[in-house]
């Protein structure tokens, strides 16, 4: 036991020592920070700054008015105004200082930034020499002309008492090539406004009382539970099992890659044989495991670490539960294991890195499976193939994981089945690996298929 210790204090410092391993570790979290501070400057929903025309052909001259009202620069700048503020009082309620600072500077340069559109008005015309204005490139600085940005027909069955419509809809929209589509969506928003408005007004409605009946502000969710009331978010909701998914791929197959690397590079420059004269294979195995599983716990501390402050942060720490944090270690053993394991055989039984590439491609394959089935089994976690998969080694791990990261999490019965069912597995790979290691590891030349492998295991019972 004392050897197996040493090999695998050996490996952990090795590794964690390294400049780029601990690079790569803080690259992550500081890629985060740096999204969160940044992206939010950079980033608008709101349509870029443009003028131009919009050219409207409203027979009845009842929705012409409307649609002019609300694409002028005042309303641009009230609905702006708004949904910054709805959004800096959602990051303040959150406790997230430093976003709100953030949303406030994008909203400041959103209302400064929209649109200088006027909107003509057109009786009747020619729709055709109409939509011609909408080819001609916009006229130089300084020079006069108009730059067509969109032309809306208004359909004269748009206003008719039964709501009739023809074939294109209440009204058509025909616009210039390549205009934003944020400000596409703000014209089409206005113009099925302004035709609600002005058919309720036809039809006797109070317009300023039907707007306050249908203004209702929508209330954010409080979890109720036997601790007490804690903050929940629907969006964090769905990003919780992807989190989970991505941190045992990465604490997982960091290490575990490390610890395939590593054994290629000993087998190749021959300090493998002189390990071999102070410990036996299953202890060199053996230490190489735990060392680089000490790396990657490691990683998965740190990594879980960041995540829980940031929930501390915003005030939504309820959202993990304790339980979730002990399964989140519980598999991260069983798949670190299947997969160091299948990574210590090939590097064992290869003598090149290149040569470990084709060994390696099923290994993969079957860890990505999860991965492309993510959507349906977060959206269905109790589904007949969500449970199915749970119970298949190695993919099990990560089913289980996203499954009980859900809001639907499965009951216990059935993920204490899947971590036996994964942990035999786990034990077998550990016995396959553990033979072909015993072989492989003083064994040069040509690469071995999977046959060999095989054969390998056989010769060894």
């Amino acid at each position: 036991m004392k050897k197996i210790l040493v090999v695998a204090k050996r490996e952990f410092l090795a590794t964690v020592t390294a400049k780029g391993f601990i690079f790569g570790i803080l690259l992550t979290p500081a890629l985060v920070v740096l999204m969160a501070l940044f992206v939010p400057r950079m980033i608008s929903r709101t349509p870029p700054r443009i003028a131009g025309e919009i050219a409207v052909l409203d027979a009845s001259g009842e929705v012409v008015s409307e649609i002019s009202d609300r694409l002028s620069p005042e309303k641009f700048a009230e609905r702006r105004e708004a949904e910054q503020r709805q959004l800096k009082d959602f990051t303040a309620a959150m406790g997230g200082a430093a976003a709100e600072a953030a949303i406030g500077a994008v909203a400041k340069r959103a209302v400064e930034e929209v649109p200088r559109i006027a909107v003509t008005v057109l009786k009747s015309a020619d729709i055709e020499k109409e939509k011609d204005l909408l080819k001609l490139p916009p006229p130089k600085p300084g020079s006069a002309g108009t730059f067509r940005l969109a032309l809306i027909v208004i359909n004269d069955e748009s206003l008719s008492s039964a709501g009739g419509k023809t074939s294109g809809g209440a009204y058509d929209l025909f616009v210039r090539n390549k205009l934003d589509d944020r400000l596409i969506g703000e014209i089409q928003t206005a113009a099925e406004v302004a035709i609600r408005t002005a058919r309720m007004r036809l039809a006797g409605f109070d317009i300023g009382r039907v707007g306050a009946l249908l203004q209702v502000e929508r209330s954010q969710p409080r979890v109720v539970s036997p601790e007490g009331e804690k903050k929940t978010s629907q969006a964090l909701n769905a990003a919780l099992p992807v989190f989970f998914m991505v941190l045992l791929f990465i604490s997982v197959f960091t290490s575990a890659s490390s610890l395939m690397t590593t054994t290629i590079e000993e087998k190749s420059n021959r300090v493998v044989e002189l390990l071999l004269s102070t410990v036996t294979a299953m202890e060199l195995m053996t230490g190489k495991i735990l060392g680089q599983m000490s790396v990657g716990l490691l990683i998965l501390v740190l990594y879980t670490g960041f995540g829980l402050v940031a929930l501390v942060t915003f005030a939504l720490s309820g959202l993990v539960d304790f339980m979730l944090l002990v399964y989140l270690v519980v598999f991260f053993v069983i798949l670190y294991v299947t997969v160091a394991a299948m990574m210590a055989a090939i590097g064992a039984a290869v003598s090149d890195l290149r040569d470990a590439q084709s060994l390696m491609m099923p290994v993969t394959l079957i860890v990505m499976l999860p991965w492309l089935l993510m959507v349906p089994i977060s959206s269905q976690p109790n589904s007949l193939l969500a449970a199915t998969l749970s119970f298949i080694p190695p993919i099990g791990n990560f089913v289980m994981m996203l499954r009980l990261s859900t809001s639907a999490p499965p009951p216990v019965w059935q993920a204490i089945l899947a971590i036996l069912i994964n942990a035999a597995g786990a034990y077998f790979a550990l016995r396959f690996a553990a033979k072909v290691f015993r072989v492989g590891l003083l064994m040069f030349g040509k690469p071995p298929t999977l046959g060999t492998l095989i054969r390998w295991v056989r010769m060894s019972n």
